[in-house]
Formats: structure tokens, sequence, C-alpha cells
């Protein structure tokens, strides 16, 4: 517990998020995820109790639509990255433990961080179509290269020691040996990876959005947030700066998030480590 009031960065990170997903989650709960009404008599209205945020171009309730597009771009992150950590992590397992196969999917991992993700994952979605679920797997294939390295470089930090030697020398198998030796141990590392991959998930996602290759319309995201209000962003810049400081706040706060987990989880593995 002194550990977390000590992790200043976690509990900044918490905040944050707090701050942009309980609005988020509630305006889900209240509206099922669709988009507002469109009300063109009432555009660009000023904050109000009614419209806490004013009113957009079409008449639509900004807190509403932003907060909305909020949680759906927050929970296809999400999806994406739980996506990547699983395939990652099995993938830089398996290179880990196998010399030739582990060869072969190092090099194949090498050739996809070869090129910029937000390419690739605009290629992925032009390919599979303007979707949600082609968002999630694009954004997903773009995250398991470096999964798969992370995964695979701190499993072979654990498989060199000592006690995993004596593991093989008690009968082990290898499939034994990295359940429930070598998985316990790098997950820290891969929570950690995980957090802070769900900041850059949430940029690609509004990236592809902005682009127009994000789910098609009516489902609000704050990637179309910004592409639809971006024209006004010298008569009603208010508009533009709404969405804009949503996705700033999630990025900090998912990365301090990750900042904060690795405080958390590491400074006692690291003990553990002195005290052998």
């Amino acid at each position: 517990m002194s550990r977390f009031h000590h992790s200043y960065s976690l509990i900044t990170g918490i905040v944050l998020l707090a701050f942009c997903l309980l609005p988020a989650t509630l305006t889900e709960m209240l509206h099922g995820g669709h988009a507002p009404a469109i009300d063109i008599a009432h555009r660009y209205a000023g904050p109000s109790l009614d419209h806490l945020l004013g009113t957009d171009p079409f008449g639509r309730d900004l807190a509403n639509y932003v907060f909305t597009g909020a949680f759906n771009s927050v929970m296809l992150a999400l999806m994406a990255v739980a996506l990547s950590t699983v395939g990652g992590s099995l993938l830089g397992l398996l290179a880990a433990t196998r010399n030739a196969t582990g060869s072969l999917i190092m090099r194949v991992a090498d050739l996809g961080l070869a090129f910029p993700p937000i390419l690739i994952a605009a290629l992925l979605v032009t390919a599979l179509g303007a979707s949600a679920t082609g968002e999630i797997l694009a954004i997903a294939l773009f995250g398991i290269p470096g999964q798969i390295r992370i995964t695979r470089q701190a499993a072979q930090s654990v498989l060199i020691l000592d006690f995993i030697a004596a593991a093989r020398m008690s009968g082990q198998r290898t499939p034994s040996i990295i359940m429930r030796h070598v998985l316990p141990n790098i997950a820290p590392l891969l929570i950690v990876h995980a957090s802070t991959s769900v900041a850059l998930a949430l940029l690609s996602e509004a990236g592809l959005s902005y682009l127009g290759l994000g789910a098609p319309p009516p489902r609000p995201d704050l990637g179309r947030a910004l592409a639809s209000y971006q024209i006004h962003i010298f008569d009603h810049p208010f508009l533009v700066a709404v969405p804009g400081v949503i996705i700033m706040l999630l990025v900090l706060g998912f990365n301090l998030l990750g900042d904060g987990l690795r405080d958390l989880l590491e400074r006692p593995l690291t003990r553990a480590k002195v005290a052998q």
C-alpha cells in the first residue's frame, strides 16, 4: 500500500483516466453508444444545463458525442492491445524456447518493425474495409512484432537462471517451465507494456478515423470528431479543443498508468533478486 501512495505517476494516471472514462461510461450506459440526435435549429449553442459543452455544427450535444466517441475509441484500443499482447506473447515465448522456429519468428517480426506502423495499419484497413473489426485487426497486427521482441527478451533472461536449470533437472518439460516459472516472472513487464500500448493504440485509432479509415458513421469516435470539426478551428475553436484534449488526457493517462505500474510491480521483483 505504501508503494501505491508513493507512485505519483500511477495515481495521476488513474485520476486522468477516471476524469475521461467515468463520464464516457455513464454516457454509454445512458445512450447505448448511439450518436446524439441531429438538431439543426440548435447548432453552435453554448454550454448550458441542457448541453453541458454546447452543441456541434449539426446541433448534436457535444458532450454526448465526444464522450461516446471516447468510450468507443478506448474499447477498440483495449481489444486491439489484448489481441496483440496475447498473440505477441505466445509467439515471443515460442521464439525464446525454439531455436529454428524462434529465428524464423524473429525475422518476420523484424520485417514488421521495418515499416511505419500507421502505414501498415492504413494498408490493412484499406484491404479489410473501413470497420471497427478492420481497425482492431490492423492495430493489433502492427503491435505484435514489438510484443514478440519484448516477450522473447524477457523470457530468455529468465530461462538462463539457475532455478530454471534445476527445474529441467527435476524432469519438468518446457511447457510446464514456461507456465510455472517463466510467465509469472515476466507478467509484470507484459502488463506494463500492455498499458502503455493502449496509448499508442488510441493514437492509431484516432489517426485512422481522422483519415476516414475507421468505422463508418454514425459510430462516434474521437478521430472522426476532430476531422468533422477541424474546419471550425478559427470560428469555433472549442469544438476542436474538446476531442483533442480528451485524446491528450487519455494518452497521457495510460502512459502514466504504465509508468506507475512499472514502479509498483518491478520493485518487489528487484528486491527479491537482490535478496537471492
